[in-house]
């Protein structure tokens, strides 16, 4: 079924149209929340809760703001940056062992292969490095721009441009 029939009947409460969004997006979806919570039981737990929220918010989705999986992976970013600042979320991560770290020291240099599940890493690898830090962190790591903006030791201001450009280009290269 093409997707924009699929889109169209998901937001007409078509539970065969909702299954089959989730098969397409639970992988990308999963990968994005992974790597902001960084454990797979809060992460698919997120997950269903995002696809929860799209259902009953279907209505507030537009063709004409962008593209589907950019709208349900923004409620996931966000929905997982919300869950980590939870106090739940923070009183369960205050005793963790060493592999907790040892894990984020692994994945920390490299886009998570999880989060790749459109190909989506092809396209940020022909970028520019400084569009790869920025991209990297706020999309891939769940940083707020201010967070990205103390990593990177950079103005919020440039933070935000960088983005808004880096996107617009990753926009071009994707449609293209």
């Amino acid at each position: 079924m093409h997707l924009d029939i699929l889109v169209e009947n998901f937001k007409k409460k078509d539970e065969k149209a909702f299954e089959a969004l989730y098969n397409m997006y639970k992988d990308s979806m999963l990968g994005v929340i992974y790597n902001i919570v960084r454990d797979h039981d809060i992460a698919e737990e997120v997950m269903q809760d995002v696809f929860i929220k799209a259902w009953h918010k279907s209505d507030t989705y537009s063709n004409q703001k962008g593209r589907f999986f950019t709208w349900i992976l923004n409620i996931s970013r966000n929905a997982a940056i919300d869950k980590t600042r939870s106090k739940n979320f923070k009183n369960s991560k205050q005793n963790l062992d060493s592999n907790f770290f040892v894990d984020i020291l692994e994945t920390s240099e490299n886009l998570n292969d999880s989060t790749d599940a459109i190909g989506i890493s092809q396209y940020v690898g022909k970028l520019a490095k400084k569009c790869i830090e920025v991209i990297e962190l706020l999309y891939f790591k769940g940083y707020t721009q201010n967070e990205a903006s103390e990593t990177l030791d950079m103005p919020i201001g440039t933070i935000k441009t960088r983005n808004r450009n880096c996107i617009k280009e990753l926009r071009n290269m994707v449609l293209n």
